[in-house]
């Protein structure tokens, strides 16, 4: 049998690779030639339609002064009363925290990632609350119950947001849960989503929140809510970009409570505690409290972060680095002070009597402390009693002693025995060795308590940069603490009695090798009794041992050795001589080891003079040395700082050259000035090439230097003197390279496509080089330095110190009301009049009326003012008595100036039982101009008295020459339109003036004086302080406020109303034309005069009679006739028609009756059936129900 050869597929070639396409899927979707454009047009459009969107995307560049470690974002939660809005906030503060809020009061801080923060605050429904949190706002959550619609205030806030820089808004629909019917649902989401729309932007982000569960939203919705606001973006604000402002979470009062007790108005002291934003806060600089007026810092300190970022370190945020900070709120538990940390621990603390206690109670497990307090507070004696009542065996076989036993005993047996106790046997070993404890009674008592530490009573003084540094020092001096104990030895014990007086010199210690000297670097010896030793250091609440000591400290010092000190100080033995000087001893330990701050000396230290600067003194230590020269009466106490800082300065460092006074005489000379002039800024400069020209040009002695500008370096050799015209030669040879290199550069970048960047890019790139200049400017500086030259900066919490604020902010304090600080700038606390576009909200109800007052919100201020109403003609400005309809006009008033081009809102009330629309205008500040000028239309009217041929004599304008000489030059018009001008006075009678005029007038004439009349408007002012009261803020109210309060009618001005014009008739003259001049008119043009007649003659036409012919008699009787006949039968067919009217009516009459018998029945049988069809719908309803159920 024949075998034929098994095919083999082909592995390459032509038809292999045609076969593999026919099975590649999606062949004609990933062609790429399928989908290109077909047409020209639609490529064009298209190309078009994305360079469209890529100019959308585009925007002004700002400068965003946003730090670093940015301050938490403000998330605002806005809505009508029952929205919502606190279930959301404690269902956002659950999902970061995993904290349950009992009461919202005041900010929350919480931390939601690595590097950020929010500060959740809920607005209260009140006008006030509702324009301060649109000022501070980064984030706005808009709540809307979805089952109500929209509500007045939510788009009163959002008129409010317009003016205030439009922070990012996301709508929160609520209570969705309501709607039954899925369509019903559906179209409402839609209806609301696109009015939402029309009033912030298309495609504006809404969420929908459906039912609560445990009080709080479900997880699901209010994670999704999170990661919007985890990533949304926030453009920098121009008011905020150059303003700083605080929102204050912590408002503490410090005023004394005795001058609070004897006048409960006195001007209270007062902490704000809060984040700094926006840009840097300085303290000289004033501040403004919405609702509390203009406020001046006393005092600005920074605190350490209570809701710190967690961190850099680790990878992701454990539940443990979730914090939370809402002091108002009692949240948080921590709260820091500029001298103390506060912990709030919940629940409080009774001591509760045995007997009080009933038996079948439960007993509560108390804590350590608690026991101790409950210890304490059933302990009956006191200290004294106690102490008299105890005793001490100092050995196993003699008998106690008490405090009786040593009381009558002499100081000197005392200090023998004290002596004799030191060597006593404390101790044995197995070997029999003493082991003798060198420290005496009290001793460890005054160094570890008797020497505060500085961290413990000024935190705020040690500064940042010297961490690293003390951390090193507290290092070698715990080394060095131990080194001095364990070379103390019995053998350096003085004899019984002995007693050795030491110098100040002989007590500096001297180490033995570099080693010893490195250990005890910075720290001071304690003689006692003859022998060295460190005191031991202070331990805080680290562990960190500090040796440094406060200027306050040293005031328990000494009042710890004068209590310590008798009178018969003198006799004291050597084994006291430990307990003398003591103050003395630890001032010197801490300047030894206090570093000297440069800056306050040259600047804060006023009062020094030089050789006290050049020794290390401050003005605290003058201030303190006179208080305790006034408090002490005993001079041998006292001790001169001078003698000590200096001592204490050698101590330390016994090589430093010592500079005398004598040798500081030598710099008064001006010669000796002059010579050095050129070494500081204030030295004379070289105009061309812009460094000092000293007599004496030391360049060569400093070598090769470069040229910054250039970058060229010059060597040493050409530093040589040249000539006038070779140096300006040189000058303008430099400036052709320069403009040269930089035509090069701009031509050079246009060719390389790849680095081509347009002009967004190019500012942008402006803006981010000079922030990084400015970051960079003072990044090696501490935090005092940057504090004295560029303020506070964004994002550090500070306490603010404010005194002289009113009682009533205290008093009336409500934590639900939003506190905010807002700096001012120098420009914004004068006072003036501006201009500003203004335009009536169209929502509101009324327009507006002059000299009617307003509430503006501009800035951070509200004020209420009384603008007046203008419209510029090109000309002047004319004062409008009302605001136009449907545009805008200029208002003038008066208050605290702003910058051009600053929106605000105006609103007539701040009630919160207005049914209206409350936002009555929105505008923008144009000018600020000191000396506005509006007037109003004048016009005056008299009649002439006398009429010459171009002259006349005006009556009833004026009332005295006083007036008349006031309106000299004037121009005058008639109604006929002739012109005239006013001239001068008449003597008789009062009032009446002459004029002349263009033309001759008549008697009939009016004459009109058309004049502008200036009109100031008041100078005005009156803050809202609305945090001072507890029932809100009533300011000025308008005349038609005060009239319906009052029940009164507007008054009625007697020449205001409209009086019927009665004109009398004029009476013309007869026209006489001379004969002369008749001969000369043609016939048409000559008057044809006709002789009246007599009044009782008739004339001839009128008397004759008219007889008629017979002929023409039978036709006027014929005519008659046939006029009588057509008569009558009109009257017959008139009557026919009104018969047929009649039958008419009557069969319609009956008709409708019958039709609309027949409508109601058929409408009977129609509602009978709806009726049933309702009723089995309804059936069919509840029986699903009852199903569902079951």
């Amino acid at each position: 049998m024949e075998e034929h050869k098994a095919h083999r597929a082909k592995q390459a070639g032509v038809k292999h690779d045609r076969k593999k396409e026919k099975h590649v899927k999606n062949k004609e979707r990933n062609n790429p030639r399928a989908f290109t454009f077909q047409s020209a047009g639609k490529a064009e459009k298209t190309a078009r339609r994305n360079a469209d969107r890529g100019e959308k995307k585009l925007h002004v560049p700002l400068v965003d002064r946003t730090p670093l470690e940015a301050p938490p974002v403000v998330v605002a939660v806005v809505g009508p009363p029952g929205t919502g809005k606190s279930t959301l906030i404690k269902s956002l503060v659950k999902r970061y925290t995993k904290h349950n809020l009992t009461e919202i009061k005041g900010p929350i801080t919480v931390v939601s990632g690595k590097k950020r923060r929010l500060t959740f605050i809920e607005c209260a429904n009140d006008m006030n609350s509702m324009i301060d949190v649109a000022k501070v706002a980064d984030l706005v959550l808009l709540m809307i119950d979805a089952s109500f619609g929209f509500e007045m205030e939510t788009f009163e806030f959002l008129n409010v947001l317009q003016v205030h820089g439009f922070p990012k808004i996301m709508g929160v629909l609520t209570h969705l849960d309501k709607f039954r019917n899925n369509k019903t649902l559906k179209t409402t989401k839609k209806r609301l989503k696109h009015r939402f729309w029309t009033e912030i932007y298309q495609g504006a982000k809404l969420f929908y929140l459906s039912g609560v569960i445990n009080g709080r939203y479900p997880n699901t919705e209010i994670q999704n809510l999170s990661r919007f606001i985890s990533v949304m973006k926030f453009r920098p604000l121009i008011w905020r970009n150059t303003h700083p402002y605080l929102v204050a979470d912590r408002v503490e009062d410090l005023t004394d409570p005795n001058l609070v007790h004897s006048d409960p108005k006195h001007d209270r002291t007062v902490t704000l505690y809060g984040y700094l934003r926006g840009t840097n806060l300085k303290s000289t600089m004033n501040v403004h409290i919405p609702g509390a007026g203009d406020q001046v810092i006393e005092d600005i300190s920074i605190l350490p972060d209570p809701c710190p970022l967690p961190d850099k370190e680790r990878k992701r945020l454990d539940d443990k680095h979730k914090l939370i900070y809402g002091p108002m709120s009692d949240v948080g538990g921590v709260m820091y002070d500029k001298d103390a940390v506060y912990i709030n621990v919940p629940g409080n603390f009774t001591k509760k009597k045995t007997e009080d206690v009933e038996e079948d109670e439960d007993e509560v497990p108390r804590g350590e402390g608690e026991r101790l307090v409950m210890e304490l507070q059933d302990v009956k004696d006191t200290l004294g009693s106690q102490m008299s009542g105890s005793a001490l065996q100092l050995f196993r076989d003699a008998a106690p002693l008490t405090s009786a036993d040593l009381g009558d005993r002499s100081d000197d047996e005392l200090d023998e025995d004290l002596l004799d106790d030191i060597t006593e046997v404390v101790d044995r070993n197995a070997s029999g060795r003493v082991r003798r404890r060198a420290l005496f009674a009290g001793e460890d008592d005054f160094d570890e308590e008797a020497i505060p530490s500085d961290d413990d009573d000024h935190p705020a003084d040690l500064n940042t940069e010297d961490e690293a540094s003390e951390d090193f020092d507290d290092e070698e001096e715990e080394q060095g603490s131990r080194k001095a104990v364990s070379r103390l030895d019995s053998r350096n014990l003085p004899k019984k009695g002995e007693k050795e007086e030491h110098n100040r010199n002989e007590e500096i210690p001297y180490a033995d090798s570099d080693s010893d000297l490195d250990d005890e670097d910075g720290e001071e010896l304690v003689n006692i009794s003859g022998r060295d030793r460190k005191p031991t250091k202070q331990l805080n609440g680290n562990g960190a041992a500090r040796a440094q000591l406060s200027d306050e400290g040293f005031d328990e010092v000494e009042d710890y050795d004068q209590a310590g000190t008798s009178d018969g100080s003198d006799e004291l033995d050597g084994a006291l001589k430990w307990k003398e000087n003591m103050a003395q001893k630890a001032r010197d330990m801490f300047y030894a080891n206090r570093r000297v701050n440069l800056m306050q000396l040259i600047y804060k230290e006023r009062n020094l003079s030089p050789e006290d600067i050049i020794v290390g003194k401050t003005s605290s230590e003058d201030k303190q040395a006179g208080e305790e020269n006034d408090d002490d009466d005993d001079d041998f106490l006292t001790f001169k700082a001078k003698e000590k800082v200096d001592q204490g300065v050698e101590d330390v460092d016994s090589c430093r050259v010592k500079v005398s006074k004598a040798d500081l005489g030598q710099w008064e000379s001006e010669e000796i000035l002059e010579s050095i002039r050129n070494r500081f800024i204030t030295g004379s400069y070289d105009n061309d090439t812009g460094e000092a020209t000293p007599e004496n040009n030391d360049e060569d002695e400093e070598g090769d230097f470069e040229d910054l500008e250039t970058g060229e370096v010059v060597k040493a050799s050409e530093a040589e003197t040249k000539s006038p015209v070779e140096v300006e030669r040189e000058a303008l040879v430099k400036k052709k390279e320069a403009l040269k290199n930089k035509f090069n550069a701009e031509y050079d970048h246009d060719d390389d496509e790849d680095e081509k960047m347009d002009f967004y890019e190019e500012k942008k790139d402006e803006i981010a080089k000079q922030l990084q200049i400015n970051r960079e400017e003072f990044e090696g500086d501490d935090e005092q330095t940057r504090a004295m030259v560029e303020g506070y900066r964004p994002g550090t919490y500070v306490r603010i110190l404010i005194k002289s604020m009113p009682a009533e902010f205290v008093i009336n304090f409500d934590p639900t009301r939003l506190v905010l600080l807002g700096g001012l700038l120098s420009a914004e606390e004068q006072f003036g009049f501006m201009q500003v576009r203004l335009k009536r909200h169209r929502w509101h109800r009324k327009i507006l009326k002059t000299n009617d007052p307003l509430i503006f919100s501009i800035g951070w201020r509200r004020f209420q003012s009384i603008p007046i109403y203008s419209m510029f003609d090109g000309v002047r400005s004319r004062m409008l008595k009302y605001t136009p309809e449907h545009m805008h006009c200029t208002a003038t008033f008066y208050g605290p100036v702003h910058t051009p081009n600053t929106a605000f809102c105006a609103v007539q009330t701040l009630s919160d039982t207005s049914s209206q629309f409350r936002i009555s205008a929105t505008g923008t500040i144009v000018d600020i101009d000191h000396s506005v000028e509006i007037v109003k239309k004048l016009k005056l009217v008299g009649t002439p008295s006398k009429i010459y041929k171009n002259t006349a004599f005006i009556k009833d304008m004026f009332n005295s020459a006083l007036e008349v000489a006031k309106f000299e030059g004037a121009n005058l018009r008639t109604v006929s339109g002739i012109r005239g001008q006013v001239k001068k006075a008449l003597p008789k009678p009062e009032g009446h003036f002459r004029a002349t005029f263009e033309d001759k007038i008549l008697m009939s004439d009016i004459i009109f004086l058309r004049a502008w009349y200036p009109v100031k408007p008041r100078k005005y002012y009156n803050p809202v302080t609305s945090l001072l009261g507890a029932d809100g803020w009533q300011g000025m109210r308008t005349t038609s406020q005060v009239r319906q309060a009052l029940a009164l009618h507007a008054p009625s001005n007697a020449d205001s109303t409209y009086k019927p014009i009665v004109r009398p008739t004029r009476r013309f003259n007869h026209l006489k034309i001379p004969k002369s001049l008749q001969a000369s008119l043609p016939f048409a043009s000559k008057p044809k005069l006709i002789k009246p007649k007599a009044n009782n003659k008739m004339s001839y036409l009128a008397s004759r009679s008219v007889i008629l012919e017979p002929e023409e008699r039978k036709v006027h009787t014929l005519m008659q006739q046939l006029r009588t006949l057509g008569n009558e039968k009109k009257l017959k067919t008139r009557e026919k028609n009104a018969e047929r009217r009649q039958e008419y009516e009557k069969k319609k009459a009956k008709l409708e009756a019958v039709s609309k018998e027949k409508e109601n029945e058929r409408r009977k049988e129609y509602f009978r059936k709806e009726g049933k069809r309702a009723r089995a719908e309804e059936v069919a309803k509840s029986g699903k129900r009852q199903k569902t159920t079951a």
